[in-house]
Order: C-alpha cells, then sequence, then structure tokens
C-alpha cells in the first residue's frame, strides 16, 4: 500500500474521531421524514405552508448542479414531480413568502431562488408554479468583476410597515462592503417588476456568504460571514445601512452556515443556524442573539434549513423543521423535538 492510502485513511480516520467529539456529549435526535434523493447536491430548502389544507404543504429544495432543479416533496419526503422545476444552472437558495399583493383584490404566494451559472434571480408563483419574470432578472449587473455577480443566497423580506416584498440577494464572492443586493419586487402593468433599492451588508473576506434569512416581524435581515458570525442589519431600507450586530462566532467548529427564524409571539423566538463542520446546530435568543444551546439533528454537513411553527399534520403537529443533509436529501422534524423551550 501506498504512502498517499494511509494518509487518507488516517485523514478519515481523524474525521471520524473530530465528529465523534463534536456530537458524544449531545443526544441525537432523529428525523421523523428523511426525503428522497435528488440527482445532484441538495443545497437550501423553502417551506410553502397550504392554508387550505395545510396537510398538502409543501417543501422545496434546491439541487445545486449545471443540471440542477427544484425538487418539490410533500410531507411524507416524496417527490411531487409536477411541482418541481428542472433544467436549472445551479440553483443555490431558494425562500417563500406568502401572500404578496397582486391589486386589491388578488393576494399570490412567491417562490425566489438563485441561479448562479445565469446570473440571476428567478420568481414563480407558488402553488401553480408559474413563472413571474420572463426567463430571469439579472443580479449585480454593475460589478465589472464576474466573480462578483455570481448569486448564491437569497430571502425574501415581506415588511411589516407597507407591505412590500423585497429580494435580499448574496454572492459567491464580494466587496469588504456592500456585499448584499436589496431589490423591490412589484406588479406594474401586468408584469413583476424588480428595482434595485440599496447595497449594504459587511463582509470579513474569510469565506463567502450564503445563508440570508430575514425576520419579517421585527424588520432584521441575518446572514452567515462563514468563518466569522452571524451580522444583523435593518432589513427595511429606510432604517439605514449601519450593522446592527455579529454574533455567535466562537460557538461554531467553522462555517456558520444556513438559518432558519422561529419567529414566536411578540419577540419570542429562536435564532437556529448550522454549525457545519460540527454536524450539530446552534441556537440563539430571537430577542437578545445570545447563545442557548447546541443540538445534534445527525444530519451530515447541513448548507440550508428552513422552519415554520404552526401546526401541519399527525406527524408535524408543532410545526416543521427541514434541514438539508449532505446524502442527496433533506431532515424533516417536528419542530418539538427540537427541544427549543427547555
Amino acid at each position: 500500500m501506498t504512502k498517499h492510502f494511509f494518509k487518507l485513511i488516517l485523514i478519515i480516520s481523524l474525521s471520524s474521531i473530530l465528529f465523534a467529539c463534536n456530537t458524544k456529549n449531545l443526544p441525537e435526535i432523529f428525523p421523523d421524514v428523511i426525503t428522497e434523493k435528488s440527482l445532484h447536491d441538495t443545497d437550501d430548502p423553502a417551506i410553502w405552508i397550504n392554508y387550505k389544507n395545510r396537510e398538502e404543504s409543501i417543501v422545496f429544495g434546491t439541487d445545486k448542479d449545471t443540471d440542477g432543479a427544484i425538487y418539490a416533496y410533500d410531507l411524507n419526503g416524496k417527490i411531487i414531480e409536477s411541482k418541481t422545476i428542472r433544467g436549472l444552472k445551479r440553483p443555490n437558495n431558494v425562500d417563500i413568502r406568502q401572500g404578496f399583493n397582486i391589486n386589491d383584490s388578488l393576494t399570490i404566494d412567491i417562490m425566489a431562488f438563485t441561479e448562479r451559472e445565469r446570473q440571476q434571480i428567478r420568481l414563480f408563483s407558488v402553488p401553480d408554479m408559474r413563472p413571474l419574470d420572463n426567463g430571469g432578472f439579472p443580479v449585480f449587473e454593475d460589478e465589472a468583476n464576474l466573480e462578483f455577480r455570481l448569486p448564491m443566497g437569497i430571502s425574501l423580506y415581506k415588511s411589516a410597515q407597507d407591505g412590500s416584498l423585497y429580494a435580499i440577494v448574496g454572492r459567491k464572492d464580494g466587496p469588504k462592503e456592500g456585499y448584499l443586493y436589496q431589490y423591490k419586487i412589484e406588479y406594474v402593468e401586468g408584469k413583476v417588476d424588480l428595482t434595485l433599492v440599496r447595497k449594504f451588508g459587511n463582509y470579513s473576506g474569510k469565506k463567502e456568504i450564503e445563508a440570508i434569512a430575514v425576520d419579517d416581524a421585527l424588520g432584521f435581515v441575518y446572514y452567515s460571514d462563514e468563518i466569522f458570525g452571524v451580522r444583523k442589519y435593518h432589513a427595511e431600507p429606510a432604517m439605514g445601512n449601519e450593522e446592527i450586530s455579529v454574533f455567535g462566532g466562537d460557538t461554531f467548529k467553522r462555517d456558520n452556515e444556513g438559518i432558519a427564524i422561529v419567529a414566536l409571539e411578540g419577540k419570542k423566538g429562536y435564532i437556529i443556524v448550522s454549525n457545519q463542520q460540527a454536524q450539530t446546530f446552534n441556537i440563539f435568543s430571537r430577542e437578545t442573539n445570545e447563545f442557548i444551546k447546541e443540538i445534534n439533528l445527525t444530519t451530515k454537513q447541513t448548507d440550508g434549513c428552513d422552519v415554520v411553527a404552526v401546526p401541519l399534520n399527525a406527524t408535524f403537529k408543532s410545526g416543521l423543521f427541514v434541514a438539508m443533509n449532505d446524502e442527496r436529501n433533506f431532515y424533516f422534524y417536528d419542530l418539538d423535538k427540537l427541544g427549543l423551550e427547555e
């Protein structure tokens, strides 16, 4: 056997030991449902609630590849082919907002996702999966550096002040300031339009920024500056571009990744962030952003996650938490299993 072979065995063994050290003292929390596998590389989920029949709610998830897709899963983890969008060029992150006002008498639910290799974002209505973007909206158009024009993260923000809808978009690489672009989504003269309203957000330069999540009710946007911490800003453009805080950095093994916000009454709730290389999740207070605890959901190398805190069916009686798992699938958990009230 070659020295390279023994070196590989040593690396694998050390990785296994490190994983055990990171999780051995944490109780294992197993998923209620594991989805069918995608073709390539799962990355980020978004949950759509069917308010007419919650048992028919849908989990969407990106398959990050040149031959990519947005997969649709039922609550049993089965792929819904009729709702799945294929033929995409490396979709990274996905998000959903429900109740977007088209006019005084009509609202629709909107799904947005990034399509990195086409340097654009896509907008679809849910659940009819109708494209609203005439093939896509280009982003970061004023950047001369091609590497600065490749979108990755996205989160929608529905303003509690006036109901306006925005897309906040991150990218694979970018400047130390103005890393995020915020676009206003409007329905003008029978079509959806996108307008750049601001550039904001600091970047450490240590790795990249992908995961973005917005707390609509409190008006805050959080994003993972990987290997650095979770950054917090105002989501409302009129509130300014000054950074509010950075938190959690020393609680992560390396990459802080996916972010999900459990919004409860008032300011109560939790911010759940993937501690990717530790194979765990860190829980923070929604009100103070202080670290609460670390939990082991038995996922591997989680990128993205999402959550809803309303009952959906007999399995997800308290809500649903969804996490990407590095085996081309997603894990579904009843929200109570995360022990957030402890």
